[in-house]
């Protein structure tokens, strides 16, 4: 009875409590099918989902391209240009700390500053430099002026740094001069073969221009030079001079004692800070002795183009080419040697010591895919004031962040992270942007979307200029759509637009030489901080400034890299009331937000089918010939066939474009990873030959000439040694060019199939199974 009792109560102890858990299940089951039916019926327009899909608002646009005010740009550049700011100076320091304040007002959160610890290069303010001439009984008859005259009230500063080059090795070699015109290959090739000069124990002089000043200390060491002096000719610095009045400060152009500084370390693909290549100067780095660099151990020294005169005239032997002669009131002659058997002698007492510069980082963290950043950055750091390189830029980027900023404090919201970069050490070989993406490049080469680089924001008024990957190019191009001209002149023309006065002024021609209607839009070629994200993690790029007209025939603005580039200079002459600042401000910013908030990213890969189709063009009228001739015809037929079949992936991907499913934002990522990716297929890991940190196959900087892009560099630099070698070693080089065939094919292919559907990427190989 017991137990049947027992048994009882525990059967309606059972059953009550199966009833509660039933309940129980009942009640959490129509809570989840109620959470599950609200998100399975919300319409697509409305919440997150909204969100994930919405396009770009282009009201945003105007918001931002109408709050950038030229009177802002014009009170940054006179601040900045107060002082001198010098990489690895307390005033570059204080620059960076300047600039987070204003980033972080400006609504710009996290802002950090970033130091690094690199290898600069300062000339000894106690011992200062200068070139000598001699007579024939070693005593000094002229000597180079120390410091450059002082023109206006504002550059009589303490802190201004003497006229040197950067990383020129100290000495005091004396010896007979040649005059070796622009320094270049062809320059050194000919007076060795057709005039027979023997440069060993020479001290050479070249004027600046038509390649960077760092090929010219290579290619003056490669050759047997025991120094280098450098100056600014007039007929590349002063053309003007005679016929517009007296030079600076009555114009722009470069008065006689005016010198150009600069660096002269080899940094061909942005290859940073000498001591840690390849890694990031952290306080952990490992670094190299400076007897293992690779920085000049030749002195070189600039010099102005009033003292080279003086210099020059002493030359003795032939007359020079008539287009060797530059605009000095002499007669140019080779050398070697001087007249009355006079001698040259540089002193120079630059020397390397490692300093902390600074980064400085702010960024607009995107609503929707905070992990793609899209960057635009320029440097800080000048040789002395800066004005236009690179504190023109730096006023321009101020200015957009503030109006960015402004608009994000208002409620916008950009899809994508939008990151400022305020680089240093810039002007020692692309220093604080290489260190940066050599720190962080394996993010960088999963997330960044762009980067867009303003060196300097106003070096004239001509027109609008950019430079830029293939992928950008038509973005680029619409975007100047959205800018009004900020020239009366341009106006009345019926030029609306900086679009319209930049396809006027800088026109594109197709194969017949006959203008398309858009503008110009050359390859990125190196000398500035777009450089590592080209050369090193495949990230897209794109240079703009707006530029003078090219039919001067100058080298670059006149007053570059001396002490009378200051804000008297921009205000005065090159861009009064600053409508042309603000110009470039307003185009970097449209830029900058369509790439950040398009829902597919604006990219054209068919752009860059046509880069790399006439590139191939290029190497077969270059060299086809040759190499055919050498038994490599087959390896060109190959190169030809993946250029066509990479032609043929772009045109389909771009097609394909045209039926994304916008209902579906990882189809749309999808596409947009495509994009980001195939710049990056492009990056050997192993390197250019004899240059393993610049790993971009297809555009890198020329070996002879770091400003100039080269296509397919690989294989333009082996053969241009070929006609130097003979014998076995010529052999060894026609090796070198088969494989450098060989690896850009393979790249190519690789590129193609990057832009096949995600499981159709493998091509089989052709195969006899017997």
């Amino acid at each position: 009875m017991l137990l049947e009792a027992e048994t009882r109560s525990v059967s309606k102890k059972t059953r009550n409590g199966l009833l509660l858990a039933a309940l129980v299940v009942l009640v959490l089951g129509l809570i989840l099918g109620g959470i599950i039916g609200h998100f399975a019926t919300k319409s697509p327009a409305g919440g997150t989902w909204s969100k994930l899909t919405a396009e770009a608002d282009r009201t945003v646009s105007k918001k931002i391209l109408s709050e950038i005010k030229a009177e802002n740009i014009r009170k940054y550049l006179s601040d900045l240009t107060k002082q001198t700011h010098l990489a690895g100076t307390p005033a570059d320091l204080g620059q960076a700390e300047e600039l987070k304040t204003f980033w972080k007002a400006a609504g710009l959160d996290p802002v950090n500053i970033i130091p690094y610890n690199v290898l600069l290069s300062i000339p000894d303010k106690d011992n200062p430099n200068k070139i000598v001439l001699l007579n024939e009984n070693d005593e000094a008859v002229f000597t180079s002026q120390l410091v450059e005259k002082v023109l206006r009230p504002e550059q009589n500063q303490s802190d201004v740094v003497p006229p040197f080059n950067a990383y020129s090795s100290p000495g005091t070699p004396k010896g007979d001069l040649i005059y070796v015109n622009y320094g270049r290959m062809q320059d050194f090739t000919w007076l060795k073969e057709e005039k027979g000069v023997d440069f060993t124990g020479k001290i050479c002089i070249a004027r600046y221009g038509k390649i960077f000043r760092g090929n010219k200390a290579n290619l003056a060491e490669y050759f047997g030079c025991i120094g280098l002096i450098l100056y600014s000719d007039p007929s590349d610095y002063a053309a003007s001079s005679s016929s517009s009045g007296a030079p600076y400060p009555a114009s722009w152009w470069l008065p006689p004692t005016g010198v150009q500084r600069g660096n002269v370390k080899m940094s061909s693909g942005g290859l940073g800070d000498p001591s840690s290549p390849g890694y990031p100067g952290i306080e952990s780095a490992y670094r190299i002795y400076e007897n293992e660099t690779s920085l000049p151990t030749i002195p070189v020294h600039p010099i102005s183009y009033g003292d080279a005169e003086e210099f020059l005239k002493q030359l003795s032997g032939e007359e020079a080419p008539e287009e060797w002669r530059g605009a000095l009131p002499i007669t140019y002659r080779l050398g070697p040697g001087l007249v009355n058997n006079g001698k040259i002698q540089m002193f120079i007492s630059t020397h390397n010591v490692m300093r902390d510069t600074y980064n400085v980082m702010g960024i607009i963290r995107g609503s929707v895919e905070p992990d793609r950043y899209v960057m635009l950055g320029n440097h800080r750091d000048a040789w002395v004031f800066g004005a236009v390189d690179p504190s023109s830029g730096t006023a321009a980027m101020m200015e957009v962040a503030r109006a960015m900023g402004k608009a994000y404090q208002e409620g916008w919201r950009p899809r994508r992270s939008i990151v400022f970069c305020s680089w240093a050490a810039e002007e020692y070989g692309i220093l604080g942007s290489r260190e940066w993406v050599e720190h962080y490049g394996k993010i960088l080469g999963d997330r960044a979307v762009a980067y867009l680089n303003v060196d300097i924001a106003v070096q004239g008024n001509f027109t609008l200029r950019g430079r830029a990957m293939p992928m950008l190019f038509n973005v680029m191009r619409e975007s100047a759509k959205h800018v009004d001209n900020p020239s009366t002149t341009e106006i009345a023309k019926g030029r609306t637009t900086v679009y319209d006065t930049w396809a006027a002024n800088y026109p594109e021609k197709d194969s017949t030489g006959q203008a398309t209607g858009r503008p110009k839009l050359p390859i990125l070629g190196s000398g500035s901080d777009f450089a590592p994200f080209v050369g090193k993690v495949g990230v897209t790029c794109a240079d703009i400034r707006y530029h003078y007209d090219d039919s001067l025939g100058i080298s670059s603005y006149p007053l570059y890299h001396s002490v009378y580039e200051t804000f008297h200079l921009v205000d005065t002459y090159m861009d009064p009331g600053f409508k042309l600042h603000a110009a470039v401000s307003q185009y970097w910013a449209e830029l900058a937000r369509n790439l950040a908030d398009s829902y597919l990213l604006p990219f054209n890969v068919v752009d860059y089918a046509g880069a790399i189709s006439d590139y191939v063009d290029r190497v077969e009228e270059s060299f086809g010939e040759l190499i055919r001739a050498n038994g490599l015809g087959t390896s060109l037929a190959f190169l030809r066939d993946a250029s066509e079949q990479f032609t043929k992936a772009c045109e389909q991907f771009q097609n394909s474009l045209e039926d994304v499913n916008y209902e579906n934002p990882i189809e749309v990522r999808r596409f947009n990873d495509q994009m980001m990716d195939l710049e990056r297929a492009f990056i050997d890991p192993l390197g250019l030959p004899d240059r393993p940190l610049t790993r971009n196959v297809v555009f890198a900087p020329s070996k002879h000439n770091s400003y100039a892009g080269s296509s397919f560099p690989g294989i333009t630099d082996a053969m241009f040694e070929i006609e130097k070698k003979s014998g076995v070693e010529k052999q060894e080089q026609w090796r070198l060019v088969h494989k450098q065939l060989a690896t850009v094919t393979f790249f190519i292919e690789t590129a193609a199939a990057s832009l096949h559907p995600a499981t159709d990427y493998m091509k089989p190989a052709e195969y006899n199974p017997n």
